[in-house]
């Protein structure tokens, strides 16, 4: 069961809840294009997104893979997310609430991530880098950097381009 709360702040009760120093909350939104491969064995890729900043632990988004497959085998792959697994992955329990999420056909995929809320969590001002990684069983692994600051400026978007497990990789901000 999943409980959602909404809360309406009008006129003089927004002034009040807003001070000079807080922002209005932030939205990252990620697009990942995953290529169609003409291969004789394709297998999805995994795919792992994670942000970080200098000094700091990494915070991870979201990991797409075969959280499905009996008694959790689809787990004993993730360390092939090489990047990820050394930075955050092997300390994580797997299937991760609000982070596990299937593996992937080809074509683009959106998602979201607001600030203060779920596995983005508060970021402080400062310089961060967004991180996609994907691995590909019976194929090869790519991962892809996007740096960007927080908060972002009006219009802020990175972009990069894979070669070969990803395509094009885009974040862009709204509040």
């Amino acid at each position: 069961m999943q409980l959602s709360h909404r809360i309406v702040l009008t006129g003089a009760s927004l002034g009040a809840a807003l001070t000079p120093g807080m922002a209005l909350a932030q939205t990252i939104d990620v697009s990942i294009a995953i290529p169609r491969l003409t291969v004789a064995e394709y297998h999805r890729p995994y795919v792992a997104v994670w942000v970080e900043a200098p000094g700091a632990p990494a915070r991870t988004l979201s990991v797409w893979y075969d959280f499905d497959m009996k008694a959790n085998e689809g787990t004993k792959w993730l360390r092939d997310v090489r990047q990820w697994w050394r930075v955050s992955g092997r300390s994580l329990k797997m299937p991760a609430d609000g982070i596990t999420g299937a593996t992937r056909a080809p074509g683009t995929h959106k998602v979201s991530f607001t600030n203060g809320r779920g596995p983005l969590g508060n970021l402080a001002p400062g310089s961060y880098t967004l991180v996609v990684e994907a691995a590909r069983e019976v194929g090869g692994r790519e991962l892809l950097r996007l740096p960007f600051a927080w908060p972002p400026k009006p219009g802020q978007t990175a972009r990069a381009a894979g070669t070969s497990e990803l395509g094009a990789v885009s974040v862009a901000f709204k509040r």
